[in-house]
């Protein structure tokens, strides 16, 4: 079983819901530090940050559809960057990876890649409305267009979240060199632990505290 302080160190404590208010925020930067948490995730218009601490900053880019320009990605994730994020996660054009484009998947996540300065950046493939192929093939790009990360979902999407199938796949395509990050749908201890054992190195929770306390 993974430890409390294991798990912790895994998580990107995440906001995203449209309607939040900057007290949400700071109350999550806030339960962030209590929980000892690696990273907090806002969207992008909440930044910058007040006291994070140690705490890793990520934001989201072209997020939650995806099929926004590659020129606005690229902008939106230099903005993040300069308003203190240290890591963007963005959302691939799923309609282009649908389509079989993955030249152009692959461009589009370089122009994000090359607009965030050395942030690290997470790619959001959507992986429940892909194939077992166009997950594979979007790792693939990702990895080839300078990613550092590979990530399930944005819990946005209706075909679901975040599945172990598809993190063993993603950690299969990646290997050690790119890390893989488990969202969307993680709402308890066990679901955690069944991503960790599929791969993940990271994982996208709204709710950390219950994860974490069924790790006690």
């Amino acid at each position: 079983m993974t430890s409390r302080a294991d798990a912790a160190a895994l998580i990107d404590h995440t906001l995203l819901k449209p309607e939040s208010t900057a007290a949400d925020v700071a109350a999550l930067v806030a339960e962030a530090r209590d929980l000892g948490v690696l990273a907090v995730c806002v969207s992008p218009s909440r930044l910058p940050l007040a006291d994070t601490g140690d705490l890793v900053v990520a934001t989201v880019c072209g997020f939650p559809s995806g099929a926004h320009a590659s020129e606005v990605k690229a902008a939106e994730a230099k903005r993040a960057v300069a308003d203190g994020a240290d890591e963007v996660d963005m959302v691939i054009n799923l309609g282009l990876a649908k389509a079989g484009d993955f030249d152009g998947v692959e461009a589009d996540i370089r122009a994000v890649v090359e607009a965030s300065g050395g942030a690290l950046v997470k790619v959001i493939i959507e992986s429940a409305a892909l194939t077992d192929e166009e997950i594979v093939e979007a790792c693939r790009r990702s990895e080839a267009a300078g990613a550092d990360f590979v990530k399930t979902s944005t819990g946005f999407h209706p075909a679901g979240g975040a599945s172990a199938h598809a993190v063993e796949l993603m950690r299969k395509t990646v290997g050690d060199r790119l890390g893989v990050k488990a969202s969307g749908g993680i709402r308890d201890a066990e679901a955690a632990e069944a991503m960790i054992a599929a791969g993940a190195s990271r994982l996208g929770l709204s709710g950390s505290r219950a994860v974490l306390d069924g790790l006690e």
